[in-house]
């Protein structure tokens, strides 16, 4: 505590230059603003804050993700390559906290001694008092986000209080907790106000939201009211669990042009043997009902969804009966996990009889499958005209998005950049001109 505040107060005293902070995030899009709110905190404290700087900076900070192994190991080997420049003098401070922190703080602080401090999750305050920074409880709700301007993260509750058998998420973050809908409409003013013009609502599961504090469903209220904040071009929902959807949300794409048409919610099987051993409270047949009726209703949604294969006791008939779902259920969007035990999970005592080379044959079994579905899917857009938005200019083209597509996971629009000066995130129409699988080629309409 003395040498960090020694740090500091020698910044201070040469010419005020700001001690310099990196902040390096792990994992999900909760994490990501986990980090923006500490990054505000800091830089009220006249730290300067970089997100993801590709130098070494007097502290680093990692928030680390600990949801499965290929996560755990991307942020070991983070901590691991910050600790060697701590060791070599690159780094005077190396702070890590988040999800693999808290769940294997010990084992941490004994095989990599040369980071500085560990902290669990929900760590913002532990960290400022470390760095002999103050909290100022009135900007709590602010950010130094670190997505592009126009689009943010809106995160709507903490932890999750289902019991999924492979998922640890609940023994590291607590029973769901959900923030108050003046909270969250008052951090999307904000976001607003700093030029956010697209709000991705994000939580382990959107579904339950409100459940935990007025034993009801509170997510169609939420969305309708964020729908009518003026400056929100878009509202994205991610993580929305099929077992408590509720069906309101459909009417408010129809009602309101800034409700995307697009639904995150991961089903991970379709097999009724296996959706009972991995704890998902839905069958097959009412997964199958739910997507029907949202594609009636709502006949261009998107669906995005995500998949586990390799389960404890997943038979090559059961997974042929996913694969099989896969290619006639023609999601837009899809992601598949392979298994990974995990310890303090119900899983975690069950036989992981699906050998590992197994796993991958059968997640690449599925991916091929999509590939073909999202290649129909695409070209099926061609000669559409469709409202996009700009994030970014890579080479001699723009790149943007549909209210179809989420940053990061989903296809790309390419806008020849030549003769034309697109601003990012501005809102274009545009011609679909060609498609693969994963981008859709453009040009704006004149």
């Amino acid at each position: 505590m003395h040498s960090i505040n020694f740090l500091v107060a020698k910044a201070s005293s040469q010419g005020n230059i700001p001690c310099e902070v990196n902040i390096i995030t792990m994992g999900c899009s909760k994490n990501l603003v986990d980090s923006e709110q500490l990054a505000a905190q800091l830089e009220a404290n006249d730290f300067l804050v970089v997100h993801e700087s590709e130098h070494p900076m007097p502290i680093t900070i990692i928030n680390t993700c600990g949801f499965i192994a290929d996560a755990k190991e991307q942020s070991v080997n983070t901590i691991l390559e910050c600790a060697a420049l701590r060791k070599a003098g690159k780094i005077k401070k190396l702070i890590v906290y988040g999800c693999l922190s808290a769940r294997y703080m010990q084992d941490l602080q004994l095989s990599i001694p040369e980071a500085d401090v560990f902290f669990g999750t929900d760590a913002l305050q532990e960290i400022l008092s470390y760095l002999g920074a103050k909290c100022y409880p009135d900007i709590l709700m602010q950010r130094k986000t670190a997505t592009p301007s126009h689009y943010a993260y809106l995160k709507i509750s903490e932890g999750c209080s289902h019991n999924c058998a492979f998922c640890a998420i609940p023994k590291i973050r607590g029973r769901q907790v959900s923030k108050p809908i003046s909270v969250i409409k008052r951090e999307a003013e904000w976001l607003v106000q700093k030029g956010v013009r697209e709000l991705l609502l994000v939580a382990q599961d959107l579904s339950f939201y409100g459940q935990d504090t007025e034993k009801k469903y509170l997510l169609p209220q939420l969305v309708e009211e964020l729908a009518q904040i003026k400056g929100v071009e878009w509202i994205r929902m991610h993580y929305t669990y099929p077992n408590s959807f509720q069906l309101e949300l459909l009417e408010l794409m129809i009602r309101y042009p800034n409700v995307c048409h697009y639904i995150d919610m991961p089903i991970q099987h379709i097999n009724n043997e296996m959706l009972q051993a991995m704890h998902r409270n839905i069958t097959g047949e009412e997964i199958k009902r739910l997507i029907g009726t949202i594609r009636q209703r709502v006949p261009d949604v998107a669906l995005r969804t995500s998949l586990i294969v390799g389960f404890p006791g997943e038979t090559k008939a059961m997974y042929k009966e996913l694969e099989d779902f896969v290619s006639q259920a023609y999601f837009d969007r899809l992601g598949v996990f392979v298994y990974s035990r995990e310890e303090n999970t119900p899983s975690y005592a069950m036989k992981d009889n699906v050998p590992k080379a197994e796993k991958l044959r059968r997640k690449e079994s599925i991916m091929a499958v999509q590939y073909d579905v999202s290649l129909q899917k695409n070209k099926a857009l061609e000669g559409k005209m469709l409202k996009v938005v700009i994030d970014d200019k890579q080479g001699g083209c723009y790149e943007g998005r549909t209210q179809y597509d989420s940053p990061e996971v989903d296809n790309r629009v390419l806008i020849p950049a030549s003769g034309h000066t697109l601003q990012r995130g501005a809102f274009y129409n545009a011609v679909i001109t060609s498609a693969d699988a994963f981008d859709l080629m453009a040009k704006v309409e004149e």
